[in-house]
């Protein structure tokens, strides 16, 4: 099999040929049709994130060593099961899945509850373990295989973690009414991605902040009612000024601008739920945090249990696609190089098969 590796951070992944695994143990075998090129991977591949104020976080804290075969998005045939893994999950080789890449130890209460993405020791796909940037995928339980039998197959990939990952921060923001007013930070991937989840949860006031206005009509495509530059002087005001106040902000880029502003905009009793990852600070002052009732949390891909109602809604028609488009897997690379520039609409998918 061939896979396509971090060899040196910051540099262009490099093909590898490998043998192919075989599963053992619970272990499952997939064969890779598509994969999702995700942003969080333009990080993974420098090698650390940056954490504001001159600080960074590298990845070799987080258990990573070079080789690094990247990928969190897979999709693909189920080829082999591994002795133990016969009957543990209703799944059937020759069959296409998605791949739920959060996986954790297994063994602590985390796991056991289906919350590996919160596991203190993970063992996710495409960052502690191989990915699915690969023409094969060892994915260590048949339960992390989600059938998405009826959505397509070059829109489920992405529903693993920019799906996901929007899902599970916008059901922070809930309960609220539909009429009340959520602020998307970002026109990008996510961003598209947290318009539709917020439209297929039935919501209807969406305002998005993008600085680029060459996305602000796929913003509007997607359900946004309203978008403006966040780096407007006005930006506040306009926001501020919106019938009812802002009652959520969901951050899809985390900057120390986007961080501010949303936090700034908020009624009272209002939520800044922050995703995004570019490394921004938010000073706080403790007092106008409790007069004025306010939630600050953060948010992070997802559960298992999460995905699995994330494609209910893709299967019954609920969640409308983002544009997306198909790349090789030798030009990985390239979209990495694109997306940290800022210079993608919507997704990239790779195409193995």
């Amino acid at each position: 099999m061939h896979s396509y590796d971090i060899t040196e951070w910051g540099q262009p992944l490099q093909r590898a040929l490998r043998a192919q695994p075989q599963p053992t143990g619970t272990q499952v075998l997939v064969k890779i049709r598509y994969c999702g090129v995700c942003h969080s991977d333009v990080h993974i591949r420098d090698g650390f994130f940056d954490l504001g104020g001159g600080k960074r976080f590298y990845m070799t804290e987080r258990g990573m060593k070079l080789p690094v075969t990247m990928g969190h998005e897979p999709y693909g045939e189920l080829v082999a099961l591994g002795p133990q893994a016969h009957g543990l999950a209703p799944v059937e080789t020759g069959k296409s899945y998605l791949v739920f890449p959060w996986t954790g130890c297994g063994q602590c209460a985390r796991c056991q509850q289906e919350q590996d993405n919160w596991c203190m020791a993970p063992r996710f796909m495409g960052v502690q373990s191989p990915g699915g940037y690969a023409d094969y995928l060892l994915v260590p339980h048949p339960k992390y295989l989600v059938d998405a039998t009826g959505i397509d197959p070059q829109f489920a990939p992405i529903l693993s973690c920019s799906g996901l990952t929007t899902y599970s921060a916008v059901r922070k923001l809930l309960p609220c009414d539909p009429q009340d007013t959520i602020v998307v930070m970002g026109a990008g991937g996510l961003g598209l991605m947290a318009i539709a989840m917020l439209k297929a949860l039935g919501h209807e006031r969406i305002v998005v902040c993008e600085i680029d206005a060459k996305k602000w009509q796929a913003a509007k495509d997607m359900g946004a009612q309203e978008v403006l530059n966040p780096s407007d002087s006005k930006a506040l005001e306009q926001l501020q000024a919106m019938p009812g106040g802002i009652w959520g902000v969901l951050d899809l880029v985390g900057v120390d601008a986007t961080a501010q502003l949303g936090v700034a905009c908020l009624r009272k009793g209002g939520r800044y739920v922050v995703v995004g990852l570019y490394g921004g600070e938010l000073p706080l002052s403790t007092v106008p945090l409790a007069q004025r009732a306010i939630t600050v949390q953060g948010s992070y891909v997802g559960s298992l249990g999460e995905l699995k109602e994330v494609v209910a809604m893709a299967k019954a028609g609920k969640i409308k696609p983002i544009p997306t488009a198909l790349c090789s897997p030798e030009e990985i690379s390239g979209v990495l190089d694109r997306l940290k520039s800022g210079q993608v609409l919507g997704r990239v998918i790779a195409q193995f098969d």
